[in-house]
């Protein structure tokens, strides 16, 4: 046995509920109606008969039963109209009745049977009137009270006409019912589909933005829900809005992931600009020892410094994709005031031509991290730092609460090139000479400090070039 499926479309299935509202309402309405009529005219049948029986016992010598020693007495009869039924019941349930019958040429007495006396005697007494089913003449509504001869008087009325004013109310409402259900099916389907008309503008537009091509390169995506189906005050303006904010979110993610598959291009041109170089001076050298024997000392030199020079390049590189993966540092109480000290000092030593400067506040700074990276950090903004700013130069770092700041007073950073300074492969040097570095220095910087939950700020100008590195306490 199948289950019942509803509709599927949405507009279906409203003009569905609508539907069954104005079915269940129309046979309350007529469930109702029927109900106060059938309880009115069973009162105006009951009042006839109250009529019918004072009609026919009431009144000077009218205390008779209809049938007296073989002959009939009309005046019981007098007034009373067709399927009438009058009659008497003796205190042991038997007697006889009567029922007007013929038509308007030919009216007459008939007298009920057996079966139908008994039918009627089952109810006398009642003080209401009764309805019962006489055999072969139908239903009656029954009214019976006492006789001053003993037993009971009694008269019954056909409830024909009502049961056929019930039938026709009954097939009138349900009539009504039917052209109720056609007609608020045909028109909840004009309306809603009228009213449904702005959500298939909305899924249209997101049809279309299904159909572009998404996998790769840059994408321009045009598409948007018109802005007269945006209004929040309303639920279709609401999907409107909602699919809009979603396709806007969608194409600032392929713009990011089409200027990140450019990085990834560019990331791969450079590195291996990078590695081809030292690769080529060691194949170079090593030529060259093997047909000069005796250059076999400075080539192996060179080919030591080059392979170092290597080695360091395919380590940042390799500690750049570990921080891109997403892979933890170690989180451990880090002494930040003796971790700028050291790395101060160790550029003093290094290079005694640059006057370096600590300022450090009284209470010791302290963060949580990967001491070894920090120390990172510290050492390549102070090598950046040397490199680019000329001897004399005065480099200035300064621990704070929320991290700690590196001041140089040297040239600062081209405009053209502050934007892109924590980029990797950004180097000042457009000719790619190896004096420069291979400018992987300061995007390590940012990609640790980033893995620390901290940001790097920078902001140059001649002679007042200031990093920010804030990091979480």
């Amino acid at each position: 046995m199948t289950a019942l499926r509803l509709p599927r479309t949405l507009t279906a299935r409203l003009v569905a509920v609508a539907v069954l509202l104005v079915a269940f309402a129309a046979l309350l309405i007529a469930t109702a109606t029927t109900l106060a009529m059938h309880s009115q005219l069973s009162h105006q049948l009951d009042e006839e008969l109250r009529a019918s029986i004072g009609r026919g016992f009431d009144g000077p010598g009218r205390g008779l039963p209809p049938h007296q020693d073989g002959d009939g007495d009309d005046r019981p009869f007098l007034g009373q109209g067709y399927g009438v039924v009058l009659g008497h019941v003796a205190d042991d349930g038997t007697g006889d009745a009567e029922v007007v019958a013929g038509d308007d040429d030919n009216v007459g007495r008939q007298s009920l049977d057996t079966d139908q006396v008994k039918a009627l005697a089952a109810v006398v007494g009642a003080r209401e009137p009764r309805t019962v089913r006489l055999p072969k003449l139908g239903t009656y509504r029954v009214l019976s009270r006492a006789s001053n001869l003993g037993g009971y008087d009694l008269a019954a009325l056909p409830t024909t006409d009502l049961d056929r004013t019930i039938e026709d109310l009954v097939r009138l409402e349900l009539l009504a019912t039917l052209l109720g259900v056609l007609a608020a099916a045909g028109l909840g389907t004009w309306v809603v589909r009228r009213q449904l008309a702005p959500l298939r503008e909305v899924a249209g537009t997101a049809h279309r933005v299904a159909e572009l091509p998404l996998a790769s390169g840059a994408i321009e995506m045009t598409e948007r829900v018109p802005d007269r189906l945006t209004d929040e005050r309303t639920e279709i303006g609401q999907v409107g809005a909602a699919l809009n904010a979603m396709l806007d979110h969608v194409e600032a993610s392929l713009d990011q992931r089409h200027r990140s598959e450019q990085q990834v291009r560019q990331f791969v041109a450079d590195a291996s600009h990078e590695l081809r170089t030292p690769l080529a001076t060691i194949a170079g050298y090593t030529e060259l020892a093997r047909r000069q024997p005796e250059t076999s000392g400075t080539a192996l030199a060179k080919v030591e410094t080059e392979s170092a020079r290597m080695t360091g390049l395919v380590e940042d590189l390799l500690l750049l994709a570990r921080l891109d993966a997403g892979r933890p540092l170690e989180r451990q109480p880090v002494d930040l005031s003796r971790l700028l000290l050291e790395a101060v000092n160790d550029a003093r030593v290094v290079d005694g031509d640059h006057q370096w400067r600590l300022a450090l506040p009284d209470a010791p700074l302290s963060v949580t991290g990967d001491a070894a990276r920090l120390h990172q950090v510290v050492t390549n903004l102070l090598t950046n730092a040397r490199k680019y700013t000329p001897a004399g130069s005065t480099v200035t770092v300064t621990g704070t609460a929320q991290g700690f700041t590196v001041h140089d007073d040297g040239p600062g950073f081209a405009p053209e090139l502050a934007p892109r300074a924590f980029e990797r492969f950004t180097r000042g040097d457009a000719a790619r000479t190896r004096a420069g570095g291979a400018g992987l220095g300061l995007s390590m910087v940012q990609a640790i400090v980033a893995a620390h939950g901290g940001t790097v700020d920078l902001a140059s100008a001649p002679r007042d070039t200031t990093i920010t590195v804030t990091l979480p306490s």
